[in-house]
């Protein structure tokens, strides 16, 4: 079968396959998600081993990278918490179906708006194999149908994954068809995909600027963006030096190949010779390399001088970009110039900093004495998350089962006309 054809038939049966699980009750989806985790748990030798082929094939690919490893790399511990997100999806109440905010208007019907599936969605994602399963989950809870196109590095991990989604949705005598994983991994695949509008209601990638520059220049599907994830740390002159330590070196450290970790620290000028020697002997024990300003070199002499482009690098690596600036508002234009809307730190206990910093910083996430690492569906009480959305339409932040989700208005009447 040649690519046309076979990205053709796979989107005419998730099509298919989507007015099934849209008119399926919360039971029945929340048995399929209960089959999933025994699947996995049944299967986990068969996904490590599977995980294992990937990473000694990854090792020795020209791609290699510490932190790129990390996120392909499956071991029980993420085993573990993929079955942790799928039982909190499992908690979540169904989103489908639910009327809010019904009101009865003067010529005496009721308007309100009824939560619905968005359909078809197709998954665009490189190395992480824990998505197949979170998007899947979440897919299958929101009611919608998903087509999976994960990055050629885990692709043996993958298809042990959709194994299991497999034999879930078959043990529960469901089209198998709702979650599809392609599993060619012909690059041309994906420009066919995002042909399809006819078929797919939104395309969710997960793969970087590239990605979305091949989908603004090809497809006509909705997108949910989850652009570069470039996040600041801003320490204010009123900061807590203690607080302050903690959260930058969190933020950095704590796993440093994830899109919200901490790429440039921005710090008053008021506060960086007394603070920046504190932080550089961390970062040394945590081999981060330094890149600063004209004016953090000064300070800490044994660092390279950064450049235009370390302040619009996503680094995804244990590599921190250092600024000095003599306000706030400085580090908020230079949030605003460099940033991609994903999440940005202020560190300070003045209270009208903190609050003139989440006002005026545009960005999915804004947070005030806390590390960036906290910007994650799971740590929002959302359960698993599809991706973190830079959109400012439809749906921002971190995106779980309402993100996927959108709504109609329903009006209920008693033979009224007008």
């Amino acid at each position: 079968m040649n690519i046309k054809d076979y990205v053709s038939t796979i989107c005419i049966n998730a099509q298919n396959s989507s007015k099934e699980i849209s008119c399926l009750r919360e039971k029945a989806k929340n048995s399929i998600l209960n089959s999933l985790i025994e699947e996995i748990n049944l299967n986990r030798d068969l996904i490590k081993s599977s995980n294992t082929i990937d990473i000694e094939n990854f090792k020795s690919s020209d791609n290699y990278g510490d932190a790129f490893l990390d996120r392909l790399l499956l071991d029980d511990n993420r085993i573990d918490g993929m079955v942790a997100s799928i039982k909190e999806i499992i908690e979540f109440k169904d989103p489908v179906g639910q009327i809010k905010g019904l009101e009865k208007m003067k010529s005496g019907i009721k308007v309100g708006k009824m939560s619905m599936p968005l359909g078809v969605i197709a998954m665009i994602y490189e190395s992480r194999p824990n998505v197949t399963i979170d998007a899947s989950a979440l897919s299958i809870k929101s009611g919608n149908a998903i087509i999976l196109r994960g990055g050629s590095e885990s692709i043996n991990t993958n298809i042990a994954l959709d194994k299991c989604i497999k034999n879930s949705l078959i043990k529960n005598k469901v089209n198998k068809n709702i979650v599809q994983l392609i599993d060619n991994t012909d690059r041309d695949i994906v420009n066919e995909l995002l042909l399809q509008n006819n078929y797919i209601d939104i395309v969710i990638p997960r793969g970087g600027k590239n990605l979305i520059k091949l989908i603004d220049e090809i497809s006509s599907i909705s997108v949910l963006r989850h652009l570069d994830g470039i996040c600041h740390v801003y320490l204010d002159k009123d900061c807590d030096f203690d607080k302050a330590l903690n959260i930058a070196i969190n933020s950095k450290t704590q796993r440093t190949g994830v899109c919200n970790a901490m790429e440039t620290l921005i710090i008053h000028n008021d506060i960086s010779e007394k603070f920046l020697p504190l932080l550089h002997k961390e970062l040394l024990e945590k081999n981060v390399e330094i890149r600063g300003c004209k004016k953090t070199q000064s300070i800490l002499s044994s660092i390279a001088l950064a450049t235009e482009d370390d302040w619009k690098t996503e680094y995804l690596d244990s590599i921190l970009s250092i600024i000095i600036v003599s306000s706030m508002n400085d580090a908020i234009k230079h949030i605003s110039k460099y940033g991609s809307g994903h999440t940005d730190v202020i560190v300070t206990e003045n209270k009208e900093n903190a609050e003139t910093f989440l006002r005026n910083v545009d960005s999915s996430s804004v947070m005030h004495n806390a590390s960036s690492r906290f910007a994650d569906g799971y740590e929002y009480g959302l359960g698993a998350e599809i991706g973190i959305s830079t959109n400012k339409l439809h749906a921002r932040g971190p995106v779980g089962i309402e993100g996927l989700t959108n709504e109609k208005f329903i009006v209920l009447g008693d033979g009224n006309v007008r």
